[in-house]
């Protein structure tokens, strides 16, 4: 059964979520920094968490990527998560993540995305991959620029104004 494949960078490792990390995942998407932009600053529950994680298994066994959770070699505590997710209608493949406040202003965010987006781009061809950020989030938005994303669009949603980016295999093969 294919439950995704682990990633690794030089300071992490990601690999594919469990039903085991749902404590985990539940502690980093409830704390108060991070759903500020991740589910603009609303407490989800266990079972919003609980199907949002299966929701990233199904995805590994259907489209051969889904929720990784990030930590460094050797040490227990989760980083951070990374994703790759379908979004919209059509559907396009979105680029998720999140890291704990301990570790942010570590560059961590950007290399969790960078081997997530090279998963998609080298391993699963994908040939696009979006992503959006919160205005006021100035940290993910600086994220996605360092990852060579090209803003699309801004739109005003019921929770602020959020940009949009994208990115294709070529532009980041060349970047590579």
């Amino acid at each position: 059964m294919n439950i995704g494949v682990e990633l690794a960078t030089a300071r992490l490792r990601l690999r594919p979520c469990t039903t085991h990390d749902l404590d985990n995942l539940l502690h980093l998407w409830t704390d108060p920094e991070v759903r500020r932009y991740l589910f603009d600053d609303r407490v989800i529950s266990r079972e919003e968490a609980e199907t949002r994680l299966r929701g990233g298994l199904a995805s590994f066994h259907t489209h051969g990527f889904g929720l990784w959770l990030a930590y460094r070699p050797g040490e227990a505590a989760t980083v951070g998560f990374c994703a790759l997710s379908l979004t919209g209608d059509p559907p396009e493949v979105e680029l998720l993540y999140g890291i704990a406040p301990s570790a942010w202003g570590q560059g961590l965010a950007t290399e969790a995305a960078r081997a997530v987006l090279r998963h998609g781009f080298v391993e699963l061809g994908l040939t696009r991959i979006v992503a959006g950020a919160d205005v006021p989030n100035v940290a993910s938005l600086r994220v996605l620029e360092k990852l060579g994303m090209i803003f699309t669009h801004r739109m005003r949603t019921e929770y602020g104004e959020v940009k949009y980016f994208a990115l294709t295999r070529a532009a980041f093969l060349d970047r590579e």
